[in-house]
């Protein structure tokens, strides 16, 4: 039987996979707005969490346990504008550039896990993740034209996003449903969204429509993967393993539109994955 650690591991592998096959499903839908496609990316993710809290007895469970609401508010907002403000620094920024930043999120999970959560900061971490990240401007090769207003929406979702996985793991530690977690974000991202999308709203193809549904499966994937990752083990013992959605990246942009990655690609990869499993080795060793 897997340990919580190996679980978290686990979910947090699927969880960028998910999202790696959601960016391949992005790709194909260029011409649909900005908000459409965050429409849909939680409008799936809304209807399989209620569906995974079919037998709770009133709606008000629905929205989690009474002491928790707060929690499950900081991170449905955060999560949300860490999703908007990355879609809107992919737009206008170069894609290396966008990704580059958007990476620094295991950072803030890192630290603010140590701030709030008082878990334990080793210096083989804080090693592995610097280590990580070189692999990660290996692969993603980022050019120094920023243009400041994009850059500094791309920190922003990074910073967004480390605040909603903390905010996860807070709850996973609070014993909330990870399918309430999942749910009132959806719930709220679909809401909040909305509005926005009408304003611009692109009738999609049929082949459009199911490519944006399809967002959504692997969006619903990723989430789910990511909430049940932080609620089996420490943030800052799992993060890490977020960078894996780089290689799962290289190999799908391989699979579907022939890209070929370079040698330097192929060597962060290798550093990426070295890192992850020597830090897993050393947690099991620990225990």
């Amino acid at each position: 039987m897997l340990d919580n650690k190996t679980k978290g591991i686990f979910f947090m592998l699927m969880s960028s996979l998910g999202f790696s096959l959601m960016a391949v499903s992005i790709k194909y839908v260029n011409g649909i707005p900005l908000f459409e496609k965050i429409f849909f990316r939680n409008l799936v993710s809304l209807f399989v969490a209620l569906w995974g809290l079919r037998n709770v007895e009133s709606f008000g469970v629905l929205l989690g346990q009474k002491g928790n609401r707060g929690y499950l508010l900081g991170r449905s907002i955060a999560g949300l504008l860490g999703v908007i403000t990355n879609f809107y620094a992919i737009a206008h920024l170069p894609l290396a550039n966008a990704n580059i930043l958007n990476k620094l999120s295991p950072f803030v999970v890192l630290f603010l896990s140590a701030y709030f959560l008082k878990e334990k900061l080793r210096k083989i971490q804080v090693a592995g993740f610097f280590i990580s990240f070189i692999g990660v401007i290996l692969i993603i090769k980022p050019t120094l034209d920023f243009n400041i207003i994009p850059s500094i929406s791309a920190l922003l979702s990074a910073v967004c996003a480390g605040i909603a996985y903390t905010l996860v793991r807070t709850l996973g530690n609070r014993k909330e449903n990870p399918n309430t977690i999942v749910f009132v974000f959806s719930l709220i991202s679909v809401v909040g969204i909305f509005p926005f999308m009408m304003t611009n709203y692109v009738q999609p193809s049929l082949k459009e429509f199911l490519i944006l549904l399809s967002i959504g499966v692997f969006a619903t994937f990723g989430q789910f993967g990511i909430t049940y990752a932080y609620k089996y083990s420490k943030a800052s013992e799992v993060s890490i393993y977020n960078y894996s959605s780089i290689v799962f990246t290289v190999i799908l942009g391989l699979l579907f539109f022939g890209e070929i990655p370079d040698m330097l690609t192929v060597i962060g990869g290798i550093i990426i994955i070295a890192v992850a499993i020597k830090l897993y080795f050393v947690f099991r060793e620990n225990k």
